[in-house]
C-alpha cells in the first residue's frame, strides 16, 4: 500500500490551474475576490506558480492584467521562460470560454493544494512515529498544530453587506430588550464592574492584572463561584498553578466562609464541618469544569478549550495564568511567545463565541503603586489584543496582620474597548481569599 502511495502523483488539477489564470486574463476585476482564496502555493504547476506571482505583483502595482502586461512584467522579472514562455501564456485565455466559472476553478485548485499538504503532514507524522528519539506526546502536538496551520491558512475572509449587519443588529437589540436584566453578557457578579461592562461579552478577551499575592486567583475563583455555583452557568477554568484539590478547598471556603487556613489544617469545629458540607452540597452540581495542568502548551489549551465548548457548552473560560502557558518555540524571546499566546487566545474567544478571562502578572515597578497598561508583563500585544483590562490594587500588608481583617481593595478598569474606563470599589476577605461588593455586611466573622 506504501508503495503505491509513493508511486502517486500528489493531487493536482492543472485544467484547473490554467482554467483560473486564463478567467483572470479575461476578467481581471476578479482577481481581487480570488487573491483572498488562492496563495501562490496552491498552484502545483511551477510554471503556473510564476504566473500567478507575476499577478499579485502586477495587482500591487496598480497594473490592469491581460496577457500583454503578464508578458511585460515576467519579462522585467527574467522568469518568462520558466514560466513556460510567451506561447504558454497566450494559451491560457484560450482555455475557458468565459470567466463565470472562475470561483468553481479556484476551489478545485484550493482543494487539490489541501490535500497535497495532508499527504506532507501524514508522511512527516509517519516518520516522526517512527523515530524512537521523539516523544509521542510532541508527535501529537506536530499533528495538532499541523492541521490547524493548514486550517488557519485556509480560511475565507468575507464582506457582510450593511442589510446583513443591521438585521443581525436589529436581532441582537431585540434578544436584549427581551432580556430586560440589563446585564448582555455573563455577570461577574459584582455589581459596579456589571454596570459598567453589562457582563462579560462573548468574542472578548478579558485581562485581568495584579503583582503576585495581590489576590488574582481570589478575584477570578470569586467570579466563578458567582458564575458557577450561585448562576448555574457552564465554565471552564485553566489553573496552571493550583492543583484541582487546592481549588476545591478554595471554593468551599469561599462559599462556607470558613477560613481556609482552618480548613488546611483540619482544625475545624462541629459548626465548620457543617457550614462545609452545606457549601459542599451547593457547589456539588455545579457546572464548573477544571483543568490543572502545570505549564500547560498552548496547542494543547486550545485543543481542551474547544472540548469544553463542546462536550459541556461552557459560556465562559478563565485562565490562571498567561506566563504558564508554553509555546512550542521555546527559544523566541519572552515577549515574542507572549504575544502568540495573547493573539491566539483572542482568536480562540471569537472563535468558541464566549469571553475568555485571562490573569496576568505586573511588572515589578507596580509594587506599592496603581498599576496602569504599561505594566503589563511581557509584551504590549496584551494590552493590544484585550478586549478589557482590569488591575487588583489594594495595600499589602503582612500575613498575620491582614489575617482576619476586611481589606478595601479597587479594581481599576484601564481599557474596555467596547465600554467606559473607570474604579470598582471592593472589600477583600484574606481569611477565605475572597472578594466581595463594598455594599455587603463589612463586619466580617
Amino acid at each position: 500500500m506504501d508503495s503505491l502511495l509513493k508511486d502517486k502523483v500528489p493531487p493536482h488539477n492543472l485544467e484547473a490551474e490554467q482554467a483560473t489564470l486564463g478567467a483572470l486574463l479575461l476578467d481581471w476585476s476578479a482577481f481581487d475576490d480570488i487573491a483572498v482564496l488562492l496563495k501562490v502555493e496552491n498552484f502545483y504547476s511551477r510554471q503556473n506558480q510564476l504566473i500567478y506571482k507575476a499577478m499579485i505583483s502586477m495587482s500591487n502595482q496598480n497594473i490592469h492584467g491581460d496577457a500583454l502586461t503578464l508578458l511585460n512584467e515576467l519579462n522585467k522579472t527574467g522568469e518568462l521562460d520558466a514560466a513556460g514562455g510567451a506561447a504558454y501564456i497566450a494559451s491560457l485565455s484560450d482555455t475557458v470560454p468565459t470567466s463565470a466559472n472562475i470561483s468553481y476553478y479556484a476551489n478545485v485548485v484550493l482543494d487539490c493544494s489541501v490535500r497535497r499538504e495532508l499527504i506532507k503532514i501524514s508522511q512527516d507524522l509517519k516518520a516522526a512515529s517512527f523515530d524512537e528519539t521523539k516523544e509521542s506526546k510532541n508527535i501529537l502536538e506536530l499533528a495538532e498544530k499541523s492541521i490547524f496551520n493548514i486550517t488557519e491558512r485556509n480560511q475565507t475572509t468575507s464582506i457582510h453587506e450593511m442589510q446583513e449587519v443591521v438585521n443581525n443588529t436589529i436581532t441582537l437589540i431585540e434578544k436584549r430588550l427581551a432580556n430586560r436584566s440589563g446585564f448582555t453578557g455573563i455577570p461577574s457578579g459584582f455589581g459596579d464592574l456589571d454596570a459598567m461592562t453589562s457582563g462579560f461579552q462573548n468574542q472578548e478577551l478579558i485581562i485581568i492584572g495584579a503583582r503576585p499575592s495581590m489576590g488574582k486567583t481570589a478575584l477570578a475563583l470569586s467570579m466563578i463561584q458567582y458564575i458557577a455555583v450561585e448562576r448555574k452557568i457552564s465554565c471552564g477554568f485553566f489553573s496552571l498553578e493550583m492543583s484541582d484539590a487546592q481549588i476545591g478547598q478554595r471554593l468551599l471556603s469561599q462559599v462556607s466562609r470558613v477560613p481556609g487556613g482552618k480548613i488546611r489544617s483540619g482544625l475545624l469545629t462541629l459548626q465548620d464541618l457543617q457550614k462545609i458540607q452545606d457549601a459542599a452540597g451547593l457547589c456539588y452540581d455545579s457546572p464548573l469544569y477544571i483543568v490543572d495542568t502545570p505549564n500547560m502548551q498552548l496547542l494543547d489549551l486550545r485543543a481542551m478549550a474547544r472540548r469544553m465548548k463542546l462536550q459541556h457548552d461552557v459560556k465562559i473560560i478563565f485562565i490562571d495564568y498567561i506566563g504558564l502557558i508554553s509555546t512550542e518555540n521555546q527559544n523566541a524571546p519572552v515577549y515574542e511567545q507572549i504575544s502568540e499566546i495573547s493573539k491566539s487566545l483572542k482568536s480562540l474567544a471569537r472563535e468558541l463565541n464566549i469571553p475568555i478571562v485571562v490573569l496576568c502578572q505586573l511588572a515589578r515597578d507596580a509594587e506599592g503603586n496603581e498599576p496602569n497598561l504599561a505594566q503589563l508583563r511581557g509584551s504590549g500585544s496584551i494590552e493590544q489584543d484585550a478586549d478589557m483590562v482590569m488591575f487588583i490594587h489594594r495595600e499589602r500588608k503582612k500575613s498575620s496582620e491582614e489575617a482576619n481583617q476586611v481589606l478595601d481593595a479597587k479594581l481599576i478598569v484601564a481599557k474596555q474597548r467596547n465600554g467606559p474606563i473607570g474604579d470598582v470599589e471592593l472589600i477583600f476577605l484574606p481569611s477565605v481569599t475572597r472578594f466581595e461588593n463594598v455594599a455587603k455586611d463589612r463586619s466580617f466573622n
